[in-house]
């Protein structure tokens, strides 16, 4: 503690320069704190997808639909604990930017499947009761405004109605939270009985069937077997686990999601090598009052703790200050206004992002503060 003004003094020496040091790094890592959110969001939430929960899709394509025939068959299926499916409804809530997914469901199953998705239990009885009624998520609900009992009309892209019309009303009947920050909390669920009953074509067809399984040992056996007793049949299946079925959708938006984490990660160490690099010089000027400290009888020890310490101190006051404004920023939520589903930064990311900010203290310290301790006396004052 005793060094802790010297240490304080040379930061002082050069005020302008210390301070645009600070504030590249603070820069920094409010980029690191956005690609963080970033990363996340394009992964769409494959690290907390069900182990225990398998995906049959058509053999061809998910745009392709299955028979609701097999839900039955697949329940009677060894080592199958439940099952249940979905569909997708691809509409529009006044104004095509207004994206959100829709999907129908059957409300008990679903929900059972899916316990991530927390429903009050009053607002849950009031959706199985009605079948033209919904579920949303907190954040397509905050988003847009809506409350419980609203009604809203949503524009058909996909279904129609047997009147012809493509125009869907449905009764807000309650508000899901997700367990978990990753959780999905932008779609909209409703009864597929109320699609199926009400549509021009398509009846008695789903999207596809999610299984939750006794072992999640047993995945690649029982997708195996599931696929196979519906093999050569007009609606044959491919069946994986849900973070792979997850994965693969994340893998169709990846490139833009690696782009961006490129071209984000290459400023964020841009910066970080000019501050490093500002940090050196600070060092290498100071070459002449080095020699005189160790004239006075500073230890070369001392000599590389006290280099250090001005290294850690610029930096971890420029992290701290970075880290700070990029969690308050992406904790202001999605920047895009919808689009991302999730969009938060983790917490072990954030203690990642506190080891960089050491690391990097250290390793902008690391040379000029071995530089100064092999320093000698004479060349340093020679140097002057």
């Amino acid at each position: 503690m005793k060094y802790v003004a010297l240490v304080l003094a040379n930061l002082r020496r050069k005020k302008v320069r210390t301070l645009f040091t600070m504030l590249s790094i603070a820069v920094a890592f409010v980029l690191f704190c956005f690609l963080s959110a970033i990363s996340l969001a394009f992964s769409l939430g494959v690290d907390i997808s069900g182990a225990d929960r398998l995906i049959a899709i058509h053999k061809v394509s998910i745009i392709q639909p299955l028979p609701m025939s097999y839900l039955e068959r697949i329940r009677q299926q060894d080592g199958i604990v439940q099952a249940t499916h979905a569909s997708w409804f691809g509409g529009i809530y006044q104004d095509p930017k207004n994206f959100f997914p829709q999907m129908a469901v059957d409300p008990e199953t679903y929900l059972d499947l899916y316990p991530e998705f927390v429903v009050p239990a009053e607002q849950k009885a009031a959706w199985v009761a009605d079948r033209t009624s919904a579920i949303v998520g907190r954040k397509t609900a905050e988003r847009f405004g809506f409350e419980v009992g609203e009604r809203i009309p949503i524009q058909g892209t996909i279904w129609r109605k047997k009147d012809g019309s493509a125009l869907w009303e449905f009764t807000i009947a309650g508000i899901y939270e997700g367990n978990d920050p990753a959780v999905d909390e932008t779609n909209l669920f409703f009864h597929y009985d109320y699609l199926d009953e009400a549509r021009q074509t398509g009846e008695g067809l789903v999207g596809w069937y999610i299984v939750r399984i006794d072992d999640p040992e047993r995945a690649v056996e029982i997708a195996g077997r599931l696929d196979a007793g519906f093999a050569n049949s007009r609606f044959e299946t491919r069946t994986t686990t849900e973070k792979a079925f997850v994965q693969s959708f994340a893998n169709q938006i990846g490139n833009i999601g690696k782009i961006l984490k490129a071209v984000m990660s290459a400023v964020f160490f841009t910066i970080l090598l000019v501050a490093a690099n500002t940090m050196a010089q600070a060092v290498r000027e100071r070459t002449g009052e080095l020699a005189v400290l160790k004239t006075l009888g500073f230890a070369n020890g001392t000599v590389l703790a006290l280099v250090l310490a001005e290294s850690l101190v610029i930096a971890g006051i420029g992290g701290a200050v970075g880290l700070a404004i990029g969690w308050l920023w992406v904790s202001q939520g999605d920047p895009t206004g919808g689009f991302l589903s999730v969009f938060f930064m983790p917490p072990r990311d954030l203690l990642f992002g506190i080891a960089l900010v050491v690391g990097l203290g250290l390793v902008a310290g690391a040379v000029p503060a071995l530089r100064a301790m092999r320093l000698g006396i004479v060349d340093g004052l020679r140097s002057t």
